[in-house]
């Protein structure tokens, strides 16, 4: 199965329009464009901004459905929240601290530089 990430324009595109059983030319000649410039689309040659793509589609009866979500940028906002509760004198001391901890944990030789 394919998921939606692995689906681009021009495979939405081919599948809309194969799924309705309209030709290219047909596709094309709706649109006002040429049968090879929906062919450039559907094969990924020429990527068509959203308005194109979403006119496209409901020239075949379907819609173009867009959305977002938040994505998990693996922090903890949780310490980020913590850690600007400190002071900034704590926030310096920590950092001093764990600066000291890399340096002691470096291999030898890799603190040169």
């Amino acid at each position: 199965m394919v998921t939606v990430e692995e689906r681009s324009p021009g495979r939405l595109l081919r599948e809309a329009r194969v799924r309705r059983g309209v030709s290219q030319k047909r596709l094309a000649i709706r649109a006002g464009t040429t049968q090879s410039a929906i062919s450039r689309i559907e094969r990924d040659r020429v990527s068509p901004t959203v308005e194109t793509l979403r006119g496209l589609l409901h020239m075949l009866g379907e819609d173009l459905a867009l959305g977002s979500s938040v994505r998990d940028a693996g922090i903890d906002r949780s310490m980020t929240r913590t850690n600007l509760a400190d002071t900034q004198e704590e926030r310096l001391r920590k950092s001093q601290d764990f600066a000291a901890f890399v340096r002691r944990n470096l291999p030898d030789g890799a603190a040169a530089g």
